[in-house]
């Protein structure tokens, strides 16, 4: 017998009897899939008793699938805490608007001279205004005024952007 007549012959008996040994019936559907899949592999010896090898196949199957469901939830349990949690994708509204604010930011940054806007994004990383100086070729006592000159001219072109 080929093997798609004989999934259609045992599929929907053995799918029931998955379902009630896991009580899941996704579960069910996938050991009766990787039942079949093994019969395509690795068929048994002897055609006679093929029904039993299938049920046999498929409860070990399942077995293994919920010991290892048990060991994932006793593990979730011990250690979840640990585990990294995923975000929730953003509400659409919301990246927009991040977007454009980054867009307007770029563009009153482009407006900056590239001594203001090295200035500038160095304070927002943390540097000193001793490395600041270093970077852009001034004096340390300088680097305040600077920072000051870029942080009202990125205000005012922001502001101009908004506008526009």
């Amino acid at each position: 017998m080929r093997l798609g007549a004989l999934a259609r012959r045992h599929r929907t008996e053995l799918v029931r009897y998955v379902t009630r040994y896991t009580g899941d019936p996704d579960l069910a559907e996938d050991v009766v899939q990787d039942t079949f899949l093994r019969l395509r592999v690795r068929p048994p010896p002897h055609r006679n008793g093929l029904k039993g090898w299938l049920f046999t196949v498929a409860t070990h199957l399942a077995v293994d699938r919920l010991r290892v469901s048990r060991r994932r939830a006793e593990l979730e349990q011990e250690v979840g805490h640990l585990l990294p949690v995923a975000e929730a994708p953003p509400d659409p509204a919301t990246d927009l608007e991040r977007q454009e604010a980054r867009r307007l930011a770029r563009e009153a940054l482009g407006g900056l001279s590239d001594k203001e806007r090295t200035a500038l994004l160095m304070r927002e990383e943390g540097f000193t205004h001793r490395e600041i100086a270093a970077a852009v070729g001034t004096t340390t006592k300088s680097v305040g005024t600077l920072l000051a000159r870029a942080f009202d001219k990125f205000a005012e072109r922001l502001q101009m952007e908004e506008v526009s």
